[in-house]
């Protein structure tokens, strides 16, 4: 449900990566960085600037509302 910024910016950061590799065909650093999981670098490098948010789909407000809901029913049921 939830999704931090880390993980967003590592998966964005591997299709760069890609996207420059289909262009240069050869960069060993590229190959390097590309195979290396990045995650742990990348949230300390967000962390201390405060930009390690979590990212919540657009419609969490919605699925709230329904699971109270649904939860409520449940409630009133067993009572």
């Amino acid at each position: 449900m939830v999704v931090e910024m880390a993980t967003i910016t590592n998966d964005c950061l591997n299709l760069f990566i890609e996207k420059l590799q289909q262009e240069a065909k050869s960069n060993d650093y590229l190959n390097k960085l590309k195979e290396e999981d990045n995650y742990e670098d990348i949230k300390n490098a967000l962390i201390p600037v405060n930009y390690n948010m979590i990212v919540t789909p657009k419609e969490i407000d919605d699925l709230i509302e329904n699971m109270s809901s649904v939860v409520a029913r449940g409630i009133n049921f067993a009572l």
